[in-house]
């Protein structure tokens, strides 16, 4: 990657960034609460951007409970992807999990999200089940994937 890429710790003034990536990514976006509360209130949150030119194009979040790592988001700005960032803060985020104690890391998936499953399958991971109408937008079903750490 170019060195003007830069992964770092996300901090309260990168909410309004995490927003733009956020919103350009999904049918339920989170809030500016729901994303401060994950950086002040929930102890097992890690949250990290991605930045190009000091401007944040993707970040994850992952919930890291004793030995687990879940994680909670993963997002790009649609103009970035297709370039393999995804990957990189992807495995970045599974160093940092690893790092932190996580042995184990699960997400949830939409089915029909064949990109991000070939990705994650890519990084290791593996089906693990499915939870029937999680997505509350359509009812749609999520895949559940697990990696070993």
């Amino acid at each position: 990657m170019e060195d003007s890429y830069v992964f770092r710790y996300m901090r309260e003034k990168d909410i309004d960034q995490v927003l733009e990536v956020e919103h350009a990514s999904f049918t339920l976006p989170w809030t500016r609460e729901a994303f401060y509360n994950e950086l002040y209130n929930n102890k097992f949150a890690v949250y990290i951007v991605l930045e190009h030119n000091k401007r944040v194009i993707g970040y994850c979040g992952v919930w890291i409970v004793v030995d687990e790592a879940h994680v909670t988001n993963v997002a790009i700005l649609p103009e970035f992807r297709g370039k393999k960032l995804g990957d990189a803060l992807m495995r970045k985020l599974m160093e940092v999990a690893q790092e932190l104690g996580a042995r184990t890391m699960t997400l949830e998936t939409r089915v029909t999200n064949e990109i991000a499953q070939s990705l994650y399958r890519k990084l290791g991971f593996q089906n693990g089940g499915l939870r029937k109408n999680y997505y509350s937008d359509n009812q749609e079903d999520a895949l559940v994937m697990w990696v070993n750490l």
